[in-house]
This record gives C-alpha cells, sequence and structure tokens, in this order.
C-alpha cells in the first residue's frame, strides 16, 4: 500500500493525484489524505521560479509533517507576465524518500478582466468568481473550465502534468 500526501486540502488537487496514480499504478493499493501545508509564497505566486518553489515548499512540508509517506505532492498555481499578457500554470513536485519528480502543466492566457484584478492585488480564483459571478471556482472547475466552458477543467488540466511528475518513479533506472 503506498502512502500519499497532497500538500492541499483542494479536493481538485487531491483528486487529480489519486486519478493519475490510479492511472500510473492501477493494481498498487493506495492511502491518498490532503493535508494542509504552506507553500511560503506569495498567495498569488508571480513567475516560473516562485511558483516551482512554492510545489516544492509543499512537499517538502509535507515530507516533514509525514516522513513515513511513500510520495508527497506539491501542487502551486501561478501567473507569468508575458509584456501585458498573463499565463496561467502550475508546478507539481513529487518527492519520494530518496527521489524528485518534477513536471509544469500546459498554460493558457487570461482575459484583460481578469488581469486588471490580480493587478489590483486579487488572488487569480477570487478574480475568476468576480468576473464569471461563480463562488468558489478554485476548488471547481477553475480559470481554466470557466475560460473553456468546461471542455478542460482544473482537474484534466493538473492530471497529465501529475503523471509527467511521476516518470522518475516510473523509470528508475533511468533517474
Amino acid at each position: 500500500m503506498s502512502i500519499i500526501k497532497v500538500a492541499s486540502k483542494n479536493p481538485v488537487k487531491v483528486q487529480s493525484v489519486e486519478q493519475a496514480f490510479k492511472t500510473l499504478f492501477p493494481k498498487q493499493a493506495c492511502e491518498i489524505e490532503g493535508i494542509s501545508i504552506p507553500s511560503l509564497v506569495n498567495d498569488q505566486p508571480m513567475g516560473n521560479e516562485e511558483t516551482f518553489q512554492g510545489a516544492l515548499n509543499r512537499a517538502k512540508g509535507a515530507q516533514k509533517k509525514h516522513p513515513k509517506a511513500d510520495f508527497c505532492v506539491g501542487i502551486e498555481g501561478g501567473n507569468i507576465m508575458h509584456g501585458q499578457d498573463m499565463e496561467v500554470m502550475a508546478w507539481i513536485v513529487v518527492l519520494s524518500k530518496t527521489k524528485q519528480g518534477k513536471a509544469r502543466t500546459a498554460g493558457f492566457f487570461l482575459p484583460p478582466s481578469i488581469i486588471d484584478l490580480i493587478h489590483k492585488g486579487y488572488e487569480l480564483g477570487h478574480a475568476d468568481d468576480i468576473v464569471f459571478g461563480v463562488d468558489n471556482s478554485k476548488q471547481g472547475s477553475g480559470s481554466c473550465g470557466l475560460l473553456t466552458n468546461g471542455a478542460i477543467d482544473r482537474l484534466n488540466l493538473y492530471k497529465p502534468a501529475v503523471i509527467m511528475a511521476f516518470i522518475p518513479f516510473l523509470q528508475p533506472e533511468l533517474y
């Protein structure tokens, strides 16, 4: 039985790890739990490096709190400025006792109305809620789900990157 700690209680993040693990290791029993671990970065990380650091901090924090876990997973969403345009993406870090796996989600670009709210200090999820008139979208479809009319929700954005972050554990002889 593999014990996996996801460094967030956000149900979308926990579910993406669970689905990814079961896809990769269908015969392996697992116990997956979301735990509250701070990212130790800004609430709205800006830039690739800060976002990666948030995911790494979360995974390391989970590992410190639960050293017997087989895997600890940190997921951190962030924004990258490209001139006036803002890209949204997330980093995933998977830690075992001896290895680290990491991957990034696909990125997509936000409309000006949401970018304006982020520049005013709103976190992306709150800006989405305001623009779309919804509540707590970050624990649901997220920006990608809202902007694609549900074609790609947050779970389906995270799951492929979680799978890619597990590559070093699938191919241990190469890593």
